[in-house]
């Protein structure tokens, strides 16, 4: 009895993993088109969404925040000081450390389009309810901490 439970667990293990998948190569999809309607691909704005939340960073640490190699990092930041959101800084007290800054034309940009990218953002979650919304966060961060832990 207790392998015929534990093949039902792994099963419905399987399947979670696979909802899961799906719904989220959903959501990624529909929130791509709505960045791409802005002329932004998804890391030349995930990029400047790290430097509009928390200030100028380093080079290495927007890689580290988006998930992405720090030579990928340094083309995107090229792309996105061409188009004149973005500029370099060399650090005062260690010249080997280089700071990406939002300029203000790359903040006046976020701030037009910001907004309309959270109600897409909220358009597209709006299939749960407020508390449905609140239980599903819960429960995914319960099981990242878990897989995190394994």
């Amino acid at each position: 009895m207790a392998n015929e439970n534990e093949t039902l667990e792994e099963e419905r293990s399987m399947k979670l993993f696979v909802v899961l998948t799906r719904t989220l190569e959903a959501i990624k999809k529909k929130i791509e088109k709505d960045i791409r309607s802005h002329g932004l691909n998804p890391t030349e704005f995930a990029v400047m969404e790290v430097l509009y939340s928390k200030g100028d960073q380093p080079v290495q640490k927007i890689g580290e925040k988006v998930l992405i190699a720090s030579s990928s990092i340094t083309y995107v930041v090229d792309k996105l000081e061409k188009r004149g959101y973005t500029t370099r800084r060399r650090c005062p007290q260690d010249r080997r450390v280089t700071f990406v800054t939002l300029t203000e034309t790359g903040y006046q940009f976020l701030d037009d389009i910001f907004p309309d990218h959270r109600k897409a953002i909220s358009e597209i979650m709006g299939g749960l309810s407020t508390e449905e919304k609140d239980a599903l966060i819960k429960q995914l961060k319960k099981l990242g901490v878990h897989a995190q832990e394994l």
